[in-house]
């Protein structure tokens, strides 16, 4: 090895010890920072997921807009989507500081080459539903994204602060909306019973692969990117509900849940991984049904986009002849 070479591999292997020293002593990492190559692919790859999800998310509850059953339930709903819309923005903007384009994630994900959360590939079949998906589902969000606020990318940590503040209101949302079919007639307290079964495990799976089958968790928690694994946020998030539940006067489609006096914890049942992989693999109830959508609107909107750029450069000409 000649002795340029030498000096070389020494300099990068001290770059790359003082940034791990600046993680360690949970200094943030800013656009302008080094860092390495694979510290910035994770980065692109979680959180334009996470911005994918945001986006198709809106689909399944802007079904329900229409039918909601009141003008207030309608009102707060519009609200939400418009939420996740944001969320969306705020996440492909963090992801930009990375280095890739919005044009380039938004063409992965149409072209299947990106993934969004498996819970969005599930039908949206009652109004109950929209209460459980705000109790379920964005409680996993929020019991995954909380810690994400102290993540060690600055960008990423400080979109998230916002985002977990509208979340948290979304969960209190949909429980209401449990809550008040819960103290309904039969049919209601059924409907209520029903949602609850439907999503209680694609939002346990929303946690992802246990931690001995995640190839990505340990580099992410040496990175600090992620605060806790997989396994840990999925047991925090049992325990929190199976006290939830009782709430309702309902109960948790698991046979197994029982708590567990000496771990401290809910012990609760095998999750299918079968299905969690079938749905990863685009074969889920509405796999081809969200990207169809998701793929039609952009089309429908290009004029939109056309629009705002021809409208931009005419200011910039304006500008410059002034």
């Amino acid at each position: 090895m000649s002795t340029f070479v030498q000096i070389t591999v020494l300099m990068s292997s001290a770059i790359e010890t003082g940034f791990q020293e600046k993680i360690d002593q949970d200094i943030r990492i800013e656009p302008r920072d080094w860092m390495p190559e694979a510290y910035r692919k994770t980065l692109i790859r979680q959180i334009s997921q996470h911005a994918h999800s945001e986006i198709v998310g809106m689909l399944p509850e802007a079904n329900w807009i229409t039918r909601a059953p009141t003008l207030k339930r309608k009102a707060t709903l519009i609200a939400k989507v418009q939420d996740e819309a944001g969320h969306g923005l705020y996440l492909y903007s963090s992801a930009e500081t990375l280095g890739v384009s919005r044009e380039e994630m938004i063409d992965q994900l149409h072209q299947g080459k990106a993934k969004y959360s498996s819970i969005f590939n599930y039908p949206t079949l009652t109004w109950a539903d929209m209460g459980a998906i705000g109790w379920l589902v964005d409680g996993a969000a929020i019991m995954n994204q909380v810690p994400l606020c102290r993540a060690s990318y600055g960008p990423y940590a400080r979109a998230m602060v916002r985002i977990c503040r509208e979340e948290s209101f979304h969960q209190r949302q949909g429980f209401e909306i449990l809550l008040v079919l819960s103290k309904g007639n039969e049919a209601q307290r059924r409907m209520c019973q029903d949602a609850i079964d439907r999503w209680w495990w694609p939002s346990v799976m929303m946690f992802g692969p246990n931690d001995d089958a995640s190839p990505h968790t340990a580099q992410s928690m040496r990175w600090k990117i992620k605060r806790f694994t997989n396994d840990e946020l999925r047991q925090r998030f049992v325990d929190v509900c199976a006290g939830q539940v009782k709430l309702l006067g309902m109960h948790l489609p698991d046979p197994d849940l029982v708590w567990n006096e000496a771990r401290q914890h809910y012990d609760f049942g095998p999750i299918d991984w079968n299905e969690f992989r079938e749905v990863i693999n685009g074969n889920g109830p509405c796999n081809k049904e969200r990207l169809a959508a998701r793929v039609k609107a952009h089309a429908d909107g290009a004029w939109v986009r056309e629009a705002a750029l021809a409208h931009a450069q005419k200011n910039s000409i304006r500008e410059k002849a002034a």
